[in-house]
């Protein structure tokens, strides 16, 4: 089956591709070719499609994409939607390291990663969201996945993100679990 992605990050579809390839067998992921939309939307929700839709109008072939982010509670809900913009430069470690600044000496470190996946064809449009609960670490921690994960401390978990397995981060994170659903959900519908 093959998938244009909506994105261009390569760490991204490496994490899609294990994610997606059990539920959907074989799989040809291609990143987007056309030039990136503007993420102007309030919403992961309307960001996924937007990204979503352009790849689709570009490429002509049924699409995935997600919008993705982190919302701390102290925070009142930042970085949200422009999480990956969060820094000015927008690299991850200064996104990190402008969010730990800003919750020093804040007791309450709830924290939600949110992932909305949208899957658009020419049959139609779909987009499932998920929330993976945790708390925001005063410290980063390991050297896996990418993003806030060194300071992300899963519900539950005694170790953060970053320390997990590709394996055990996509079976109960907000990325995987929506990507799992959407999978679900395309293995339903009729192919092109």
């Amino acid at each position: 089956m093959k998938l244009v992605v909506g994105t261009r990050n390569a760490h991204k579809i490496a994490e899609l591709t294990e994610i997606l390839t059990p539920a959907l067998g074989a799989l040809d992921l291609v990143p987007a070719q056309g030039e990136a939309p503007e993420e102007d939307a309030t919403t992961f929700y309307e960001n996924a499609l937007i990204k979503a839709r352009a790849a689709f109008a570009d490429s002509g072939h049924p699409t995935i994409a997600d919008d993705s982010g982190i919302e701390v509670r102290a925070l009142g809900g930042q970085p949200g939607v422009r999480s990956a913009r969060y820094a000015a430069s927008g690299l991850d470690e200064d996104n990190t390291a402008l969010l730990l600044k800003n919750l020093e000496g804040v007791e309450d470190r709830q924290a939600e990663f949110v992932c909305a996946a949208a899957y658009v064809t020419a049959r139609g449009e779909y987009v499932i969201e998920r929330r993976w609960e945790g708390t925001i670490a005063h410290a980063p921690s390991g050297g896996g996945g990418f993003g806030y994960d060194p300071i992300f401390l899963p519900e539950g978990s005694a170790v953060s993100a970053a320390e997990m397995s590709p394996a055990e981060k996509n079976s109960v994170s907000h990325r995987g679990q929506a990507f799992l659903a959407l999978a679900e959900l395309i293995a339903t519908l009729p192919t092109e």
